[in-house]
């Protein structure tokens, strides 16, 4: 006898009856409304103190700007005094009635200060009980007073919070202000509710717009920070590619030349003994391992389009053939050179060509017209540096041309990969300088 199984297809919950859009767009709207009004409402947010680094208030004294970190806090505080006496003059009955009028009005702004949220629900309570305690003329729902404490409230609050926020007060103010207008209201000598509206959404509206030009301006500042430093780290990268290939070039011209040479000296010895010829083997062995290595580990670092330079890397022997060069570009340069001229590691040597004529490039953008001067000096333990160029003419022909700075990274990431120092900023007379220093490990000789 077969059994038959039988699989239930429908899944959970299909029976259910499905929820349309304009539920869900209800339910979600409740539920933002839950979130911004309801959800802890009464929740202690003190107002932050103003920033004093602007471009006004920098230039207060010191005791200017500790009085300044507390503007905002006056401006409530004026706020609330402000609803207050109009609580107070609009009050006929004058005398401690008046006087509490005035007190109830400026609860509620002055809670603005520590619960916002909280201080929209109060004003209501002090709207009702201020119309409560006028009970001689009844005028629903808003007194003077009240009327300026609420709207007062309204902006303070949609400031300190999200303009969906200021949107959903307005709403319940309006709910608020028909729903007593006409169930409560026997006579209108207060402030009706239209007015009220108008000059609120009003408010809201100009609140509503600093709000999305202030996080629109951030938006813009936080993409101009991570493009420029996107920017800085690709330069980086270029800058570390391109030092990558100007070793791969001058290690592997070396290390071919070890490999030939170590392959040609057992025939430059007659009758070589069998140790030598297995010695000059291993080293060439290798040299030519150490040289695929090398092609396999930086030659990825190569563009698919680059091509191998025919002449050799340029070396500080080539400096003199570079100052023509940016001579003839209209830059007056002079060479100054100190110590005992000796040959460098092809590394320091090809860093220290490079640095100086990023340095003289960037005074042929940065300074037209200047004059510069470089000094190499050969000392002790390494190779100093220097390039400084002299302030531009003020009356010149030629714009600067501006620059981000990527060349000083460039400089900077050659130095560190030579574990060297290097300084760069503007000289005491406005023009530029650069210093490096690249050590060299000294050789002792005669040592055993």
């Amino acid at each position: 006898m077969t059994e038959t199984t039988h699989t239930q297809t429908t899944p959970p919950g299909a029976g259910a009856r499905p929820r349309s859009t304009e539920y869900r767009l209800a339910a979600g709207a409740l539920r933002k409304l839950r979130q911004d009004l309801f959800h802890d409402a009464f929740a202690y947010r003190p107002l932050p103190t103003m920033n004093v680094d602007g471009p006004i208030t920098s230039r207060f004294t010191p005791r200017m700007r500790r009085y300044a970190l507390w503007t905002r806090h006056g401006v409530v505080a004026a706020a609330a005094v402000f609803s207050m006496l109009v609580a107070w003059a609009s009050d006929n009955r004058g005398g401690l009635s008046a006087l509490l009028s005035g007190l109830i009005v400026a609860v509620p702004v002055l809670l603005t200060l520590i619960r916002p949220v909280g201080a929209f629900w109060l004003s209501f309570v002090a709207t009702s009980f201020i119309t409560l305690l006028n009970n001689s003329s009844l005028d629903w729902p808003w007194l003077p007073g009240s009327a300026v404490s609420h709207l007062a409230v309204l902006t303070i609050v949609a400031i300190r919070t999200r303009p969906r926020t200021a949107a959903w007060m307005w709403a319940i103010t309006g709910a608020y202000g028909l729903v007593a207008e006409h169930l409560l209201g026997r006579g209108y000598n207060g402030v009706t509710t239209a007015p009220v509206l108008i000059l609120a959404a009003m408010i809201l509206l100009a609140v509503t717009i600093w709000h999305i030009r202030r996080e629109a301006r951030q938006e813009v500042t936080a993409q101009q920070t991570a493009t420029e430093q996107e920017r800085s780290r690709r330069t980086l990268l270029e800058e570390r590619t391109t030092i990558a290939r100007e070793l791969h070039d001058v290690v592997a011209h070396h290390m071919s030349v070890v490999a030939i040479q170590a392959e040609a000296a057992p025939y430059r010895v007659e009758n070589p003994p069998p140790e030598l010829e297995r010695a000059f083997a291993t080293i060439r062995e290798n040299a030519v391992a150490a040289l695929t290595e090398l092609r396999r580990v930086l030659g990825v670092v190569r563009a698919e389009d680059y091509e191998a330079p025919d002449a050799p890397q340029p070396t500080l022997a080539d400096l003199d053939a570079l100052l023509a060069n940016v001579r003839e570009a209209g830059l007056d340069v002079e060479k100054v050179v100190t110590g005992a001229v000796r040959e460098l590691p092809q590394g320091v040597e090809l860093s220290a060509y490079r640095i100086v004529q990023e340095a003289l490039s960037n005074t042929l953008r940065h300074a037209p017209g200047a004059s510069a001067r470089v000094e190499v000096g050969y000392v002790l333990g390494g190779l100093g540096l220097r390039v400084v160029n002299d302030p531009p003419p003020a009356p010149s022909l030629v714009k600067p041309s501006p620059g981000a700075g990527h060349g000083i990274t460039g400089m900077r990431e050659r130095v560190t990969m030579l574990n060297g120092e290097m300084t760069a900023g503007r000289a005491d007379d406005g023009g530029y300088e650069v210093t490096v220093f690249l050590p060299v490990a000294t050789t002792i000789e005669g040592t055993e």
